[in-house]
């Protein structure tokens, strides 16, 4: 599990003279001078800490630190839990791929979208293969037709050397028209 390294200024070392006090249950204690603050918390025997320091006046609030400190990392722990995806996947085809292959890698493609990835299709054409270039621009039109509208492609399938490239991402994250038409060469 990945350890949070954060930082407040708590009780004498918050530097501000005045500051907005806020309780323990969560009632605004109003402006007041960092002194008259931290007896305040004294009293309660909880402790100040400083939660928004770039406020004018800064802000302070009166908390069990040590579970203020838990629920923050908590907090951030879940905001970075639903950041994962939008990374780039690729999937190489053969222009003469069989079809338990064309399924595998289709699976495959589909896994990765459905992880929020954009996926980059790539056919590979092999010397004398450079001859039937439609073979993938049919290849691609078969993968999208098998994706359906769970798709966006980013990049209309074009040849860069001797690789058919095109790039597809999931419907949720890019809002793009998946029914373009292939262009061949």
């Amino acid at each position: 599990m990945k350890k949070f390294k954060l930082f407040w200024r708590i009780n004498e070392n918050i530097r501000a003279t005045e500051i907005r006090v806020i309780g323990q249950d969560g009632k605004q204690l109003g402006v007041m001078d960092r002194e008259k603050a931290l007896e305040e918390s004294h009293k309660v025997g909880l402790t100040l800490v400083e939660i928004a320091p770039n406020a004018k006046p800064p802000v302070a609030k009166i908390v069990d630190f040590g579970k203020f400190k838990y629920q923050e990392e908590k907090r951030l722990r879940k905001q970075s839990h639903g950041a994962k995806g939008g990374d780039l996947k690729e999937v190489r085809f053969s222009p003469f791929i069989a079809e338990h292959d064309f399924n595998t890698h289709l699976e495959k493609v589909k896994g990765f979208l459905n992880e929020k990835n954009k996926v980059r299709l790539v056919v590979v054409f092999k010397g004398p293969q450079m001859r039937v270039k439609h073979t993938g621009y049919d290849l691609f039109k078969r993968v999208f037709e098998n994706l359906g509208e769970s798709i966006a492609v980013d990049m209309q399938p074009k040849f860069l050397g001797k690789h058919l490239v095109s790039v597809v991402s999931p419907l949720r994250s890019v809002k793009q028209n998946s029914g373009q038409a292939i262009n061949k060469d």
